[in-house]
C-alpha cells in the first residue's frame, strides 16, 4: 500500500508537470527543483507514509513516529560513513570524471543559501523510505534484502524526472542512476538499524548525497557508491545478511507505545 500510494501521488503530479508543463509554469515558474509542484512529487513518499501511520494509529501514532527523528546515537564508525563517506565518494567520483577542480555555484558563498532546499526536499523522502517501508520489510526479509527491495522502487520512482526538462536527471543516464539508488538505499540501512531505528541519520545521508557543494561526479559516482555498498555489506554481513530480531527495527512507531507497555503493531489488521 505504501509503494502504491506513493507512486500515485508522485507519478501523478509528475505527469502533470510533463503534459501540463505551460499552464504549470505560468503559475509557479519553470520547472526545476524548485518548482512548488516538483517539490510536492518529492514529498509524496512522506505524504504516503505519514497519511498509513496516521490511518493505522491516528495523530498519536504519527507523533509517536514522528520521535524517531530523536534516535541519534550509533557506533562511531557509522558516524565515519554518515560524515565522510559521502564527500570522500563525491571526490572520487569528479576525480574519475575529470571535473575534481569545479565548484559547482559562483559565487562560492551561494553554497549557504542551497543547503537550505538541499535539507528540506530530498532528504525528507526517508521519513516514507526507511522510516516506514525498510521496517515494515525487516519483518520478513533481512535488512540487505529490504535495503534492495526500497532501492528498486526508489529508483523506479525517479524514472519520470528523467523525461522532464528542468531537471537534473533529465541530462543524466537511468542505467547507473538505479545503480546508484540501490547503492545508497544499501548503505543508508545501516545507519537507521544501528540507531534503533533512526529516520534522522538516512534523512542526512540523503542530504550529504544531495549536497550543492560537490564538484559533478555523473555517471562514475553511482558506481563508486555501489562498490561501497559492497563494502559494507562485506564488512557488516552478520548485521545486513540475517533477520532481525530487534523490535525497534521491524516497528514503525517509537517502541513501547501500547497501552501495556508492549509495542504496538505497524500495519493494519487485514
Amino acid at each position: 500500500m505504501f509503494f502504491a500510494l506513493t507512486f500515485v501521488i508522485g507519478w501523478g503530479l509528475l505527469a502533470v508537470l510533463l503534459v501540463f508543463t505551460e499552464q504549470v509554469e505560468a503559475v509557479f515558474g519553470a520547472v526545476s527543483y524548485y518548482n512548488p509542484v516538483f517539490i510536492l512529487a518529492v514529498y509524496s513518499p512522506a505524504i504516503a507514509g505519514l497519511a498509513l501511520v496516521w490511518r493505522c494509529h491516528g495523530v498519536r501514532g504519527v507523533l509517536s513516529f514522528l520521535r524517531r527523528f530523536g534516535l541519534w546515537r550509533m557506533p562511531a564508525i557509522w558516524w565515519v560513513l554518515l560524515v565522510l563517506g559521502v564527500p570522500v565518494g563525491k571526490y572520487v567520483s569528479a576525480a574519475l570524471n575529470g571535473t575534481v577542480t569545479e565548484f559547482p555555484i559562483s559565487p562560492w558563498y551561494g553554497v549557504f543559501a542551497a543547503l537550505i532546499p538541499a535539507l528540506l526536499i530530498g532528504p525528507v523522502e526517508e521519513i516514507g523510505w526507511h522510516g516506514v517501508a525498510r521496517p515494515l520489510l525487516q519483518r520478513r526479509y533481512t535488512p540487505l534484502t529490504s535495503a534492495l527491495i526500497v532501492g528498486v522502487f526508489w529508483g523506479l520512482w525517479h524514472l519520470p524526472a528523467f523525461a522532464l526538462a528542468g531537471t537534473e536527471q533529465h541530462a543524466w543516464s537511468f542505467g547507473p542512476f538505479f545503480l546508484g539508488a540501490l547503492a545508497l538505499s544499501v548503505l543508508m540501512t545501516p545507519l537507521g538499524n544501528a540507531s534503533g531505528g533512526s529516520i534522522l541519520l538516512p534523512a542526512l545521508f540523503h542530504f550529504q548525497a544531495n549536497g550543492p557543494a560537490w564538484p559533478e561526479g555523473q555517471p562514475w559516482e553511482n558506481y563508486v557508491f555501489a562498490i561501497a555498498a559492497v563494502l559494507v555489506v562485506l564488512l557488516n554481513r552478520n548485521a545486513m545478511l540475517r533477520r532481525t530480531r530487534d523490535p525497534a527495527l521491524t516497528e514503525v512507531l517509537m517502541p513501547a507505545q501500547g497501552p501495556s507497555g508492549r509495542a504496538r503493531p505497524t500495519a493494519c489488521a487485514p
